[in-house]
């Protein structure tokens, strides 16, 4: 029987992130200035595929997170490689009132941190998919993490990122429990994605509780074209 994080951004953008979702027949996907996720809702599907080419236009990227996946006609893949999905049901949230609450007031500060650290996608509006923290060192934001997607019962928690010259005092640790126990305080449970080779990181997210649920690959394609539908 599947499992809901198999498909966690189409449950996401179904679900909890509807009122966000931009929608074409099968296709689902995030406004462009908050996340570059999108899902179909059958990855097997040829119909699903030809609705997230319309949606995407001829310079979308889609991205499949799943195993031993090839994309299907009027797609080309641009990248594949490994990673893990882990969850969190044994973590144990840490609150934190000593971390800084962050809002889209602070958008431009985390886009610069985004652009030191390099953890993944981040966008001018990602904040505002909620639960983001950080900490400044002298008014500087130095480390931040917050909530991504949002399938029903489970929040993915991302941008886990600390700058450099701050690695090492335990600043990601802190921010990833203190966002874990935002999200089971609303009763859900936090999960994440990371690269298989980010072996420290993963390292970090087994030491505080995370459990690797399953290896899937990314898949990140273009459209070949757009159908004449």
């Amino acid at each position: 029987m599947a499992h809901i994080l198999d498909q966690a951004g189409w449950h996401a953008l179904t679900g909890p992130h509807a009122n966000l979702a931009e929608v074409f027949g099968q296709a689902r996907r995030y406004p462009v200035d908050i996340s570059p996720f999108n899902a179909v809702a059958d990855l097997s599907s040829q119909q699903a595929w030809d609705d997230m080419r319309v949606l995407l236009g001829d310079t979308g990227v889609a991205i499949a997170i799943t195993n031993n996946f090839e994309p299907l006609a009027g797609w080309r893949m641009v990248e594949k490689f490994p990673g893990v999905q882990m969850t969190g049901e044994d973590v144990i949230g840490v609150r934190d009132p000593d971390l800084i609450s962050l809002t889209i007031n602070d958008a431009p500060e985390m886009l610069e941190l985004i652009s030191r650290t390099e953890p993944g996608p981040f966008l001018p509006r990602t904040v505002e998919l909620g639960g983001y923290l950080g900490i400044r060192e002298k008014g500087k934001l130095v480390a931040m993490a917050g909530r991504r997607l949002n399938p029903p019962g489970w929040v993915e928690i991302s941008a886990v990122c600390t700058d450099e010259e701050y690695r090492g005092r335990g600043f990601a640790a802190r921010l990833v429990k203190a966002v874990a126990a935002g999200i089971q305080d609303e009763g859900m449970t936090p999960f994440l994605h990371t690269g298989a080779a980010n072996v420290d990181a993963i390292r970090l997210y087994e030491k505080l509780g995370f459990k690797i649920r399953i290896r899937p690959e990314f898949t990140i394609m273009q459209p070949e074209s757009i159908p004449n539908l």
